[in-house]
């Protein structure tokens, strides 16, 4: 609770939900070892802000489990952690998951606004909307995974056509 007290400004940005048309410079998927990424972008940060968000769709295809159990982005942030958002009542909490997200055979994950997340943390500079952000996805099964996440605007919501179940 006294991470979300320090960052509300920013954390509130996140759980904005304004949607804007998909950006024409979109990562193309990603497609590895049964999983299939897409869908991967972060929120722009105003000035001086030492978090933000980032989002993504994993899809496995393949017959057995895999479980995204790290990220990291050592030239955009100092660390990456997995983060689940949630309204008890009228208050937002954020929590970070310990151990990792499984991605079951033949289903799918969504990292989006107001739900599971990443939140990059102790940034190295503000992410500015049409940058990109290089990160590595790190699966108990497939292993390391090079993404760049697309920089939309500060309270931006999913890119259209982007899986939200």
């Amino acid at each position: 609770m006294r991470h979300f007290r320090r960052h509300a400004f920013v954390y509130a940005l996140l759980l904005a939900a304004i949607a804007f048309p998909a950006s024409a410079g979109a990562s193309p998927p990603v497609d590895v070892a049964g999983l299939k990424i897409d869908g991967v972008w972060a929120r722009a940060t105003p000035p001086g802000a030492q978090v933000a968000g980032g989002f993504l769709h994993i899809a496995n295809a393949s017959k057995s489990a895999d479980r995204l159990i790290g990220i990291s982005a050592p030239d955009a942030a100092a660390k990456v952690e997995i983060h689940q958002s949630t309204m008890v009542g009228n208050v937002a909490r954020m929590r970070q998951i310990v151990g990792g997200l499984a991605i079951p055979p033949g289903g799918d994950i969504t990292l989006k606004p107001g739900g599971y997340h990443l939140m990059f943390l102790g940034l190295k500079a503000p992410f500015k909307k049409g940058e990109h952000v290089k990160a590595t996805l790190d699966f108990k099964t497939a292993g390391k995974v090079d993404v760049i996440f697309d920089v939309r605007g500060i309270g931006a919501g999913a890119p259209q056509g982007m899986h939200m179940n």
